[in-house]
């Protein structure tokens, strides 16, 4: 991956919207080598799609909570009914298995308190969780879905 790559990289990651022609002039490149670059990239996964980000708030999903789940349960298949009931709520958006005190780690957005207590009342229904500690985000002080590429080589 070169320099163009990466300039291609980090304005895709700020406007998925840019045309080829846009992006090449961008970058330095005629539109056709600038689109070789690109389909190569999606090929090799390193763009794995384009999505369109909401306003949170403005779709009344402005309540963010962190989830911290510990569990006694270990095994592959409690962990896939585990992981299906999560998949299956849609207010998760992330979902992480951690290293530490904590075993898993949600970021669930709702509207509001009851809203994230019907999606508490769905996750434990899964047997065997020990603990579910949810702590609610006062302020989100950065967001960013843009990946640094300074340490890509």
């Amino acid at each position: 991956m070169d320099t163009i790559d990466k300039k291609i990289l980090a304005l895709l990651q700020e406007d998925a919207t840019l045309t080829v022609n846009e992006l090449a002039g961008r970058v330095g490149l005629s539109p056709n080598p600038c689109w070789r670059r690109v389909q190569r990239l999606e090929a090799d996964g390193v763009i794995r799609k384009r999505v369109t980000l909401l306003n949170a708030a403005a779709l009344n999903a402005g309540v963010t909570v962190f989830v911290a789940i510990k569990t006694s349960q270990h095994s592959a298949a409690w962990f896939k009914s585990f992981s299906k009931n999560v998949n299956a709520i849609p207010e998760v958006m992330e979902f992480y298995r951690m290293s530490g005190e904590v075993d898993y780690l949600l970021r669930v957005v709702v509207p509001d308190i009851a809203a994230y207590d019907a999606v508490y009342k769905q996750l434990i229904r899964t047997p065997g969780l020990s603990d579910v500690s949810s702590s609610f985000a006062m302020e989100q002080i950065k967001y960013t879905t843009a990946l640094p590429l300074q340490f890509i080589e």
